[in-house]
């Protein structure tokens, strides 16, 4: 193990808060180096500052932090008696330290709270290893969706469409 990741807090000393307009650029640059891993079929950044602003219009994104600083965030959104959670990222020096697994529960919690029967979220096809980090958390694939026609896509891919019941 590097000494870069003993320096890093241990898994369980995240703590959870909703993101202020004060975050918008922190989040930018946390996205952008979390879906890094999307280089080889998507092209260029993810997000931008106007993007996560006009994310914040319509939900709001869960933001993890340790004593290192910003590690992690996802996006939720209220839509109905249904929630949409998206852009789950954890940044690349804490990726596997289950700091992932506790956003996702941070996310539950709130739709759970908004009083959502279930949740939902969408992947890039081309991400084959998240459709089993979500199936062990207990989504199910319920479809396929096509990428906007503007995506940056450089090789042939689609959404594919997941669920999980709170009930």
């Amino acid at each position: 193990m590097s000494a870069a990741a003993n320096s890093l807090p241990d898994r369980y000393d995240a703590r959870i808060r909703l993101a202020q307009s004060a975050d918008v650029e922190a989040l930018v640059r946390l996205i952008n180096v979390a879906f890094r891993v999307e280089l080889p079929f998507i092209e260029g950044d993810r997000i931008n500052a106007g993007g996560v602003r006009e994310y914040m219009k319509k939900g709001k994104f869960l933001l993890a932090e340790d004593s290192v600083g910003l590690a992690g965030c996802v996006y939720v959104e209220v839509r109905g008696d249904r929630g949409y959670l998206g852009l789950l990222g954890v940044e690349p020096r804490r990726q596997g330290t289950g700091l992932g697994r506790k956003l996702m529960h941070a996310a539950e919690d709130f739709f759970r709270t908004a009083n959502c029967v279930a949740i939902d979220l969408r992947i890039v096809s081309a991400r084959a290893p998240l459709s089993a980090f979500y199936r062990h958390l207990g989504y199910v694939e319920t479809g396929t969706a096509p990428l906007p026609p503007d995506a940056p896509a450089k090789v042939p891919c689609h959404f594919i469409l997941m669920s999980k019941s709170l009930a």
